[in-house]
């Protein structure tokens, strides 16, 4: 199945059906009047959650969704039939973007939310409308407007509490099969996860949260290397990251280093991003003789200056995830509780989770330009869009 979570669709709402111009004409009725009904309104394009959906797919292949048309009045003051309005379904963790504005429309964040992007046009007027003491036989009516008409950048983000970063083969993806029951594809070499994996971690009844493992990151993805910025944006819907850190790279490399490039990249793509809670999981440590793991460890977190929580596990031998997963239930059950229980905290989440997503479309945006003014420069085909990032993987949740 193909991973699809960037595309383009153009929706158009109906046409408003035209006001009718008639006169009665009954025997017996020598003087009838005017009795043009109205037109029906046009249908409107709404758009709604659908937590069975986990892929744009459906998006690549039809780009253009149009709602009916009000029909005409008609004679003794009937009324067109209003245009039925269309609903098209989308993934829970949708935003809804303008692309001639940039505005971000909504953003489903619920199964069964309804969004309303393109407005049905409004329906003309009959004549009998204009009658008046005046003008007895009036031969006015107002059409029928035209409906609203949008071209929409659909961006699916994964709808994740928890969220997993780090360099490429820094173990993510065996950290989520080790606490959750994801599979997704694990090997030793770089890059193994190409597409977000969701999975929910259960603690007990009712305890449970939800965990994402995105591709792995490098320096220069917030500009397109790699497949970072692609993926980026999925951290922007949790709450918490996890920055998953090699004790024991296979290449020798310095891991303060590769968590400094993380966190430059994390600013670059959007300083709201960077100041999520972070926690740094130092992952691998059942490759270092036990004398060791320490001092590796207490050197990492020195050079860092790292001040926030640690946790040091072997994701593969399960070493230390236990104590992980209940710490990241228990500050989120607590965050939940300040929210409900604090308007203003509530109110400040959200206008951070609007400055991420305002900062996420720019950047996002930014780098598409580039790409057309690079392929303007190379050839002269500027047909470019979303598909020309489309990867052909198994999606797996």
């Amino acid at each position: 199945m193909q991973f699809v979570d960037e595309t383009s669709i153009t929706v158009e709402a109906g046409k408003g059906g035209n006001g009718c111009l008639s006169f009665r004409r009954e025997k017996f009725v020598p003087r009838g009047g005017p009795d043009g009904g109205d037109g029906g309104h046009g249908g409107s394009v709404y758009l709604i959650g659908d937590e069975s959906l986990n892929t744009l797919i459906d998006f690549k292949y039809q780009r253009f969704y149009k709602a009916q048309n009000g029909q005409p009045g008609q004679g003794r003051q009937m009324s067109g039939k209003a245009g039925d309005d269309l609903h098209v379904k989308v993934p829970v963790g949708t935003t809804v973007i303008d692309e001639d504005t940039l505005e971000v429309i909504a953003d489903v964040t619920a199964e069964g939310q309804v969004v309303l992007v393109a407005q049905g046009g409004r329906r003309g007027l009959g004549n009998i409308h204009f009658k008046s003491s005046t003008n007895r036989a009036p031969r006015r009516t107002t059409p029928g407007t035209e409906g609203e008409r949008r071209k929409l950048r659909l961006e699916m983000k994964v709808m994740a509490d928890v969220g997993l970063l780090g360099m490429p083969n820094a173990g993510k993806s065996t950290l989520i099969r080790a606490v959750s029951a994801a599979k997704p594809k694990v090997a030793d070499y770089p890059f193994t996860t190409l597409v977000p994996n969701l999975g929910v971690v259960k603690l007990g009844t009712h305890e449970h949260f939800v965990m994402a493992d995105v591709p792995g990151l490098i320096e220069g993805a917030s500009d397109g290397a790699g497949l970072g910025l692609r993926f980026l944006k999925h951290l922007t819907r949790t709450r918490l990251l996890l920055h998953v850190v090699d004790a024991a790279p296979f290449d020798e490399s310095d891991p303060v280093e590769a968590v400094r490039a993380i966190a430059g990249e994390l600013e670059r793509f959007s300083p709201t991003l960077a100041e999520l809670p972070r926690w740094l999981v130092i992952n691998k440590l059942d490759l270092l003789p036990e004398d060791e793991r320490e001092a590796r460890v207490a050197d990492i977190v020195s050079r860092l200056g790292w001040g926030g929580p640690v946790f040091r596990i072997a994701a593969i031998a399960g070493e230390g995830t236990d104590e992980l997963v209940q710490a990241a239930y228990r500050w989120l059950t607590e965050q939940r509780r300040l929210e409900h229980e604090d308007e203003e905290a509530a109110e400040r989440e959200r206008e951070m989770r609007a400055r991420m997503e305002a900062e996420s479309v720019a950047r996002v945006e930014a780098h598409q330009a580039r790409l057309r003014v690079k392929r303007g420069e190379v050839n002269d085909d500027d047909d470019f869009d979303d598909d020309d990032y489309d990867v052909e993987v198994e999606y797996t949740r």
